[in-house]
């Protein structure tokens, strides 16, 4: 019988522990605290090596006649070919919420509360569907567009990769038809030119 009131007192005793738990909790919160400084400082770190990257395209005050328009989220943008190489310069790092417009002058993607993003018809190189991007793997799969970032004097500039999900993902291949279709469009034009002056 005096084992009940025994095994009552070291549960009691074991609740009522509280600067063991308040110890535990204080060093879970002071690990979590080195985490996240560490995570700023890696990101911060490579902000400052992509210090050098163009500035975006500012959005013009006549973007053209919609031929696409959906919705869905903002993943990132890697550099072009390489899936964890994320972009953070100029905002590109930040997940969003994304409004798309694909127009025959270009793709203008609305992110409430971050800085709209346009990416010209003649700086698209291409689309894709993929499982993923910087280093984020999606189960229902992103469209990732494929863009060049011009420097400031017209140079070649960095070619990047951005990733975003549609909320209906059955309009990736749309997307992707599309914008292949405009990438390819400048480049024909400038080739039928060229061919016209050498005959």
């Amino acid at each position: 019988m005096s084992a009940v009131p025994t095994l009552l007192a070291m549960e009691k005793a074991k609740v009522h522990d509280w600067p063991n738990y308040i110890g535990w909790s204080v060093g879970l919160l002071i690990v979590i605290a080195v985490v996240y400084w560490l995570m700023r400082q890696g990101w911060n770190w490579r902000r400052t090596l992509q210090s050098d990257l163009a500035q975006l395209p500012a959005v013009p005050g006549e973007t053209g006649t919609p031929i696409l328009e959906s919705s869905g989220r903002y993943h990132g943008s890697t550099l072009a070919g390489s899936w964890l190489e994320r972009v953070v310069a100029h905002g590109l790092g930040a997940r969003s919420l994304a409004d798309l417009t694909l127009t025959e002058r270009g793709l203008l993607v609305r992110r409430p509360g971050r800085p709209d993003l346009w990416l010209p018809a003649e700086d698209l190189t291409g689309a894709r569907t993929d499982s993923g991007i910087a280093g984020k793997v999606v189960p229902a799969g992103l469209l990732v567009v494929g863009w060049r970032l011009a420097g400031p004097h017209g140079e070649a500039g960095t070619e990047l990769d951005s990733g975003f999900r549609l909320d209906h993902p059955d309009d990736h291949a749309a997307w992707v038809t599309a914008i292949a279709e405009l990438a390819t469009r400048p480049a024909t034009a400038g080739t039928t030119k060229t061919e016209g002056v050498t005959r």
